[in-house]
């Protein structure tokens, strides 16, 4: 009977879909979910319970949440020309851009790319296509792109910029020419921007179909779950439409208004992580059979010698240290770990762990 009413309720797409997990990090150095790993000095979080403490609970918060949009505005330097809409993290943001199209429209991303653009369109009976970024480089495959935009014309392009989880920028030009020839919305998803020094915020004016997506759980505020999309005017208006009222809540609204205006304080944490980032990038490249990929965003993708990254990744969770394994997808991810950037002793532990478990195979090799 159960199974017979499951399958008479929901819709075919749902039934095929797996649900999205997230691994059990109790009592582990957490590198899997490019995550900030610093928190606040005594002092800021003096100041922020300060600004709580009178937040009115017991009330709706603002629906359109215009302190914290105004801070957003300024913070990003978002055109005059534009607006934006705020979602309970990316993922809300991805949903309502989907939840707008016709039936049976085309969706289109790189592949490999972050994982809910597949799932929430595929979840919702849209058509969702995939193009395989260039094998050695991970850039766009542009005459792919192209050709496949010209052939199902999607009504929305998602690019990550840096890209998730392979950590490149797309060339800026390759972005262009899909804005120039793409029939729908181009979403170019900044979720990494603080560590890339790159962006498209300053092109939303020179095109009418870009939307910037942002969130500020890399920043440091992923408990917070916010994100914001900008762009033009008129198509905020409409997505606007179909957002919940009320889905940024007041804890949310008080606190990312804050934190937006300690800038310097996400500026030395993202500065420090950066730096870290190069260490580990030539850390992990001086390891036998370890390529590492050149990194914009929080995290390096690194690739292990054939058919074993698995076994890499139980041994470094063995050893308290949980990264991300992403060799089970395939493809151009066969064979590939990916490790967040911690905190400088978390980095040497990983490190330090991985150079024991590669010496540790390759002498069983022996």
């Amino acid at each position: 009977m159960t199974k017979n009413l499951i399958t008479t309720v929901f819709r075919k797409e749902v039934l095929k879909l797996s649900a999205y997990k997230v691994a059990e990090a109790k009592n582990l150095i957490k590198l899997d979910a490019m995550e900030n790993p610093y928190t606040w000095p005594d002092n800021i979080k003096q100041q922020w319970l300060k600004e709580i403490k009178d937040c009115p609970i017991n009330r709706y918060p603002d629906p359109e949440a215009k302190q914290l949009a105004e801070t957003i505005k300024q913070t990003n330097k978002i055109p005059a020309e534009s607006e934006i809409l705020l979602g309970n993290g990316s993922d809300e943001i991805i949903q309502l851009i989907l939840m707008a199209l016709a039936e049976n429209s085309a969706v289109l991303a790189p592949s490999p790319g972050f994982v809910m653009y597949q799932q929430v369109a595929l979840s919702l009976g849209l058509e969702y296509y995939d193009v395989p970024l260039q094998a050695t480089s991970f850039e766009l495959d542009l005459p792919a792109m192209l050709k496949k935009i010209k052939a199902v014309q999607p009504l929305v392009i998602f690019l990550a910029y840096p890209n998730n989880p392979t950590s490149n920028l797309f060339k800026e030009q390759d972005i262009k020419s899909i804005l120039d020839i793409a029939p729908g919305l181009v979403i170019v998803d900044e979720a990494y921007a603080p560590f890339a020094n790159a962006s498209f915020i300053d092109k939303l004016a020179e095109y009418q179909n870009l939307l910037v997506m942002r969130t500020v759980s890399k920043l440091g505020l992923a408990g917070l779950r916010l994100g914001y999309l900008a762009g033009n005017k008129k198509i905020i208006e409409q997505l606007n439409k179909i957002r919940l009222p009320y889905n940024i809540n007041c804890l949310t609204q008080v606190t990312a208004n804050f934190a937006l205006k300690n800038q310097g304080l996400f500026q030395q944490q993202t500065q420090q992580i950066c730096r870290d980032r190069a260490l580990v990038f030539k850390q992990l490249n001086k390891l036998p059979s370890i390529i590492a990929y050149p990194s914009s965003a929080n995290f390096i993708l690194f690739r292990t010698a054939k058919n074993q990254a698995s076994t890499i990744f139980e041994h470094l969770k063995q050893q308290g240290i949980l990264i991300k394994n992403l060799s089970p997808q395939g493809g151009l991810l066969a064979d590939c770990l990916r490790v967040t950037i911690g905190k400088p002793e978390e980095n040497k532990q990983f490190i330090d762990a991985l150079t024991e478990i590669i010496c540790s195979i390759q002498n069983a090799q022996l």
